[in-house]
């Protein structure tokens, strides 16, 4: 964590008002001083605890295409901040069939004040200055669960709740650029949005969660494409909605 801090943000001291705006709520795989898990080290590189390739990309979007974003600097193991505060999983005892020991009687509240709530107050604060024209939930997607033979065909997926108009116009143009594209998989974001239900939905601004098969973004080079499509494309749909 930088200065301590949950989250840090990237392009967003003058930021171009009427943009876009990405936030990565899954970007570390961190965990601060005086946490234990009670897993092994080597599953901190793994997709349970941050999304793969995530951070590079959004880094990208920030420093060379203007967008700016809002990071996450603690793994979602720690605390999800993709959860709602009174979701059991906002610090998670199992992942993907992996028991998360160190979790089992955590003191949930803390973590909430320590991580979870700085971080969204943040990000509204953010929100408010910047003044989005449309929002950007960057994720990314394991080719398969450890818990699922089922291969997941789709290269980049667009979830939604109830307001799917930005992700209808991404859905066309990801397919335009010859991609197999998910709608609202491999995660339903009818079950699975909150943090783009807190900050889009409610305020009634447009977004795209955006998932990305992590073999695709798992290399510097992969991150570097992916950017630059993702600033196109995306772009292009919040000219439209």
């Amino acid at each position: 964590m930088i200065d301590n801090l949950p989250y840090r943000q990237v392009g967003a001291d003058d930021p171009r008002p009427g943009g876009l705006l990405c936030v990565a709520d899954h970007a570390s795989n961190y965990v601060p001083d005086g946490i234990e898990l009670g897993i092994d080290p080597k599953l901190m590189d793994q997709h349970i605890a941050l999304d793969i390739g995530v951070e590079g990309i959004a880094d990208r979007l920030a420093r060379r295409h203007g967008i700016p974003t809002h990071i996450a600097c603690v793994s979602r193991l720690v605390c999800d901040f993709h959860r709602r505060e009174d979701d059991p999983s906002v610090v998670p005892t199992e992942s993907d069939g992996r028991l998360i020991p160190g979790n089992i009687g955590a003191d949930v509240e803390a973590r909430l004040n320590l991580f979870h709530r700085p971080y969204h107050f943040e990000l509204g604060k953010l929100i408010d200055r910047v003044k989005p024209r449309m929002l950007v939930a960057l994720h990314s997607f394991t080719p398969s669960l450890d818990t699922s033979d089922e291969e997941r065909p789709w290269e980049v997926a667009l979830l939604y709740n109830k307001d799917d108009r930005a992700a209808r116009h991404a859905i066309r143009l990801f397919g335009e650029q010859g991609l197999t594209v998910g709608d609202n998989e491999p995660y339903s974001g009818k079950e699975l949005n909150a943090t783009m239900d807190r900050h889009a939905e409610a305020n009634g601004i447009p977004y795209c969660t955006v998932e990305i098969r992590q073999d695709q973004i798992d290399t510097e080079a992969g991150q570097a494409r992916w950017a630059v499509m993702l600033a196109d494309v995306l772009g292009r749909v919040a000219l439209e909605v």
